[in-house]
């Protein structure tokens, strides 16, 4: 668990901390998330550039593996945070990876740096997601 000073921190306090780590030499558009498990421990992620662009790796990512590094599967809360006038919905994998580890009714918090924040569910984020219930065999 992410914790500051032995306070649990909330999932904005360690997205903007993590945000801060970033690496984005090629765009410098750093981008922090922090996800809450089902035990209530928070993980935080942030994205990493790679010159072989397409090879990075995105917030919300890191802060699944985060969770799974951990012995964690499930999701209950996720807030991603980066600069610029609006909130930056996740990408289109990363949507995906949300629906993995959480259900559709979980809260996804964007915000932006300066405060400016929007809520919506990865049901919403991703209607009619793919998931394991779609390989099972009748």
């Amino acid at each position: 668990m992410i914790k500051n000073r032995g306070i649990a921190m909330s999932l904005k306090d360690a997205a903007l901390a993590v945000r801060e780590n970033a690496h984005a030499p090629y765009s410098n558009f750093k981008v922090g998330a922090a996800i809450r498990s089902a035990s209530g421990a928070v993980h935080a992620g942030c994205n990493v550039e790679n010159a072989a662009y397409p090879e990075g790796t995105c917030a919300e990512a890191g802060a699944i593996a985060a969770m799974v590094a951990e012995g964690e599967t499930e999701l209950t809360e996720v807030y991603v945070v980066a600069s610029g006038a609006h909130p930056v919905p996740p990408c289109g994998g990363c949507r995906q990876k949300l629906a993995e580890f959480g259900k559709a009714e979980v809260v996804v918090t964007m915000a932006t740096v300066d405060g400016t924040e929007m809520h919506t569910t990865i049901g919403d984020l991703l209607p009619g997601a793919f998931g394991a219930a779609h390989m099972e065999e009748h």
